[in-house]
């Protein structure tokens, strides 16, 4: 066999093997993180778009492994007006974290249903961990966000947690959050947020000063999303182990995605969503996926859970042709 033929066959096997990976649902109903209720039936309503049984048309494997359990609002108080409810959010997303590294464990590619983006501390930690343990590097973070949610109890204006689970990853605060798995979860040099383009003043300081990488939606503008995506996906995962890619659905345009609770103008198209997903898909560095902030009170006939479903497609390896 020449060494084209034998790479030829080596890439087969590496797809194969990727195509064939278990797939775990996991649900996150979480609804402490954000201003606006309504984000804790997020993972019913992926359930309504028939998520388990589109993987399973891929040829996968697929097991729903239920939700993993959260409190409302209306059964606790905030508590620190600087960080609402963050001892009710990190108790969620410590058990995540154990439920996500069982899934690992089992050899499954974990898909977090929520729930809002701050359940993303839990599991982007459970990525971090497992891939340290497994191949002994760090995890690349692929933050697909109309937001940088590295905020933190200082800099917030809203006290809303899930404007803050980046920084925590990357070892800010909160320190409820930042203690999931051991502090700095997620590098800065291996972190890159794609689609960007609404930030609090003092959190552009910190996002500066932390090292990520970033492309705003100028950047996706000027340059196009696959010379984007192709760099993100480049940088995330340059001497990682793995990609865990975190989607919060307000990086789509509101017009394509309207069931969000923190909706900005000019976010990603329908198929520049879908050529992230897609080229996430063939580097075949995903060990995980988040999809996020679906919030069906503010939807229209379930349309942003059914494009979502759509997406975690495109990232598994669904093709066109």
């Amino acid at each position: 066999m020449t060494n084209a033929g034998h790479r030829l066959w080596t890439l087969g096997i590496e797809h194969f093997a990727f195509a064939m990976k278990p797939v775990h649902i996991i649900g996150v109903p979480l609804d402490l993180g954000a201003g606006r209720r309504g984000v804790d039936m997020g993972p019913s309503a992926f359930r309504i778009a028939a998520i388990r049984n589109q993987i399973a048309a891929l040829g996968r494997p697929v097991v729903d492994k239920g939700d993993v359990p959260a409190p409302i609002p209306e059964t606790h108080r905030p508590a620190d007006e600087r960080k609402k409810y963050i001892r009710e959010i990190a108790k969620v997303c410590q058990r995540l974290h154990e439920v996500v590294l069982r899934s690992f464990d089992a050899g499954a590619l974990p898909v977090v249903l929520g729930g809002d983006h701050s359940l993303a501390a839990g599991s982007v930690a459970a990525s971090a961990a497992w891939v340290q343990r497994s191949a002994e590097r760090p995890i690349g973070v692929l933050w697909v966000d109309a937001h940088g949610d590295m905020n933190t109890p200082e800099t917030t204006t809203s006290g809303n947690v899930h404007g803050m689970p980046l920084a925590a990853l990357l070892g800010g605060g909160p320190e409820e959050l930042a203690a999931i798995g051991g502090r700095t979860s997620a590098r800065p040099e291996h972190t890159v947020l794609v689609g960007i383009r609404n930030l609090d003043e003092q959190e552009k300081d910190r996002i500066r000063d932390a090292g990520v990488h970033v492309f705003t939606m100028k950047d996706i503008d000027r340059d196009g999303i696959a010379s984007v995506a192709e760099r993100a996906i480049a940088l995330a995962s340059a001497g990682t182990g793995g990609i865990h890619v975190s989607f919060d659905m307000d990086v789509c345009d509101p017009s394509i995605a309207p069931g969000v609770g923190t909706p900005v103008k000019g976010g990603l198209d329908y198929r520049e969503a879908h050529m992230v997903m897609e080229l996430v898909a063939d580097s075949r560095m995903l060990v995980a996926l988040d999809l996020v902030e679906v919030n069906p009170t503010l939807d229209i006939r379930n349309t942003t859970a059914e494009f979502a479903t759509e997406l975690a497609l495109s990232a598994l390896g669904k093709r066109i042709l």
